[in-house]
Parts: structure tokens; sequence; C-alpha cells
């Protein structure tokens, strides 16, 4: 009984310092006087945590400058440190991986991928990854233990209940892998595990054409069609994690058959391969996706009437979902979207036929970032910032035992 009051006193220390670094984490740079009105205790309570926060090497004084309502001097002001922690983003796509290593800002520490043979098979390309994380975190001189969460992309639909990757088309290395037990198995760390494209959208939420956008709806035109949904700033999965397959939505019911077992997708008609095949009869069977995009860059009218076949088809399906979901943004990814404004203006044309008059002024636009893996490395790390529960318990989990280093 004689050590209760000393835990009851610890557990209350530990509860005012995860309740300052999450006000930190979600409303700073903040000034000591409002740390201790927002968190309901004294000026002297903040003071002793802050300054253990600061030791560790949780907390610095701030070089942003301080809003019209913060109060206190400029150079008071506290944030959390960018290099109390990193997190880490691994993206896996069919023929290689990326891994992207960042502090608690999101800036940049680390990253490098590379070239895998599509044969490889999931526990090839997951060691291929871990000793990509190893060599970045050792050149970056950052312990394992110093990393919170590592956001990791594959392709394929990812059941929320079991952790085991869906099967949307044949063929697919990750189907059927329990992807998130294999990842902490061979990293050591905790995985959070996501489809490709939901990443990308979480990337341009964050650092692209979505910035500040709160209902974001972004789709990747390439070899397959997906799509990742942000409501209310939060990604959308749907019940069993499923949401998004948007190249498998039926355009045509008396359509070619699709390898996923639906009649008239999307991606038979708006696909790499389709675009490619409407385009061989004038540009001979030869043509790449390089030259199919150069020559309509060019002004070539072949080109720029298959791409505005494609944008008029995909703009009707965009209509249903604005109609449905009413976002305020749509971005464009995937290697078509290179085709830029003779892609975009037929779509916004389709939008505005087919939806209702209170949604049909949609933006559209077309994705910043770069293309490649990279971009869903760069939106797991950033999906580990935004969904890891109680990232203030854990950073100070992280240092409890001694400073940052």
């Amino acid at each position: 009984m004689s050590r209760q009051p000393g835990g009851s006193l610890r557990s209350l220390r530990r509860t005012n310092e995860e309740q300052l670094l999450g006000l930190l984490l979600a409303q700073g740079p903040l000034h000591r006087a409002g740390l201790a009105r927002r968190a309901g205790v004294s000026r002297t309570t903040v003071s002793t945590i802050v300054s253990d926060l600061m030791a560790r090497g949780l907390v610095v004084q701030s070089e942003e400058e301080p809003d019209d309502g913060h109060d206190g001097r400029a150079r008071d002001l506290l944030s959390v440190s960018p290099r109390a922690a990193a997190v880490a983003g691994m993206n896996h796509t069919f023929d290689g991986v990326w891994v992207h290593v960042s502090d608690l800002s999101g800036q940049e520490i680390a990253g490098s991928g590379v070239v895998l043979d599509p044969a490889r098979c999931p526990a090839e390309r997951i060691a291929a990854g871990a000793r990509i994380l190893e060599q970045l975190l050792g050149e970056a001189g950052l312990r394992q233990d110093q990393v919170i969460g590592v956001g990791m992309g594959v392709p394929g639909p990812i059941h929320r209940d079991t952790g085991i990757v869906g099967v949307s088309l044949p063929g697919q290395p990750w189907s059927h892998v329990h992807a998130a037990e294999e990842f902490e198995r061979a990293l050591g760390l905790p995985v959070v595990v996501e489809n490709n494209t939901r990443l990308e959208a979480v990337a341009e939420a964050r650092w692209g054409a979505g910035r500040g956008v709160r209902n974001l709806l972004y789709f990747g035109l390439s070899s397959g069609i997906g799509s990742g949904l942000l409501l209310d700033g939060r990604l959308y999965r749907g019940a069993v994690g499923a949401a998004g397959e948007l190249g498998h939505m039926s355009v045509s019911a008396d359509g070619p058959a699709c390898r996923c077992g639906n009649r008239g997708c999307l991606v038979l008609q708006a696909g790499i391969p389709a675009v490619v095949a409407a385009l061989r009869p004038v540009f001979g069977e030869d043509v790449g996706l390089e030259e199919m995009l150069a020559r309509t860059a060019a002004g070539d009218r072949a080109g720029e009437g298959v791409f505005a076949d494609v944008g008029t088809v995909v703009g009707q399906v965009l209509a249903n979902l604005c109609n449905l979901l009413n976002p305020e943004r749509i971005v464009v990814g995937g290697e078509l979207s290179r085709a830029g404004e003779v892609l975009l203006a037929p779509m916004r044309t389709a939008i505005r036929r087919y939806a209702l008059s209170l949604v049909r002024e949609v933006d559209v636009v077309s994705a910043e970032l770069e293309l490649g893996s990279r971009v869903g490395a760069l939106g797991g790390a950033a999906l580990v910032l935004s969904e890891t529960p109680d990232l203030a318990a854990v950073l100070n989990r992280a240092t409890v035992n001694g400073a940052t280093a």
C-alpha cells in the first residue's frame, strides 16, 4: 500500500506529459501559458514537465513565427522536436520497392529503392525492403528503436479484420499473405499495411495537389486504375478494406470480360493497355507509352481523340462519385495523367454534364508529386504520423529512459 501514492504520482505525471505532447502535436507551436490553459494545469507544472521533455529531446524552442492568437513572446514558443523520432514508409510495386525515412514534421531524412524481378516472392521482397531500411537508418545515424512505425504499401486490398491481402486480379504476388505480420517479423517494428494507391492519395493530401483539402478523391490511371478517398481528412477504407477499386467499376454490362470476373470494367477502356491498343492501328504495333504521350502532346489528332474518349468515360464514373460523395477536389495521378489537359478537359466536361448541379464544379487537377513507388512510400510515412494510436504516448515511451539521440 505504501507504494500506491508514488505510483499514482508517476501515473499523473506521465498523463500530464502526454497531454502536453498531444497539444503540441495537434496545435503547436504553443507558449507555456497556452499549454497550461489548454491542459488545465498550473504554469509551474507545465514548466517542470517541459524542462524534462526538453532534456529528453522531445520538445524544443520553436523556430516558427507565432500566429496572432498566441500569447507570450515568440522566442518562448514550444514545439515537438521533429527529430525526436523517425517514421518510415515502404512501398512495394510489382517490379520494385522504395523506402522513405522522415522526421516527425514529414521532412525527408533518407530514401532509396531497388528494382525487383516481378517473379520475386513476398519473402524476397520483404527482405529487400528490410535491407534498404537498415542501410538508410545506418547512414542517417538512427537506431531502430527511434522509428515509431512503418507504413507499408502493397498492391491489392487488405482485409481490415484479418490483415490478409485479398485477390483483386489473378497472379498478384501478395495475394493471401498476412503482410503486416510478415513485415513486423522481418523488421521488428510496428507496421501498418495499406494499398499502394491509397498511400499515393495520402501523400498527395499532405504534400501534393490535395494540400489543405478535407474531402479528397485521388485516382491513378495506369495499367490498373485504383483510387483513394479522404473524408473529413481521414483515409476511408470501407467495411472490410476493399474501398477504392475504381478500375473494376462496370461501365458497360455487355462489355468484354475482365480478369476480375466482371464485364465492361473501366480499366478495359481507360487503363494503359486499352489506350495503347486503341492507338496501335494509327501509331503502329510497337508504340509504347512514351511515344504515345509525346505524339499526343505534339498535337496528333488520333492521340487527342483517344484521350478525349478516356477522359469522357472516366468523367462519367467520377460524376456518379461526385453525386454520392461530394469531394472538394479530384486529383488525377498515374502515368496517363501526364497527358494533361487533353485528358482532364473532357473529364471535367463529362462531370459537368452528368453530375448534379450542386457538385458538378468540383476541382479536377493533375497530381503534383512524381510518379513511381516513391510516392507510395511518402504516403506510408505520412500514414504513420496521422494514424499512430496515441502518438504522444508512443513518443513519451520512446524516450522515457534517456534523451533522444
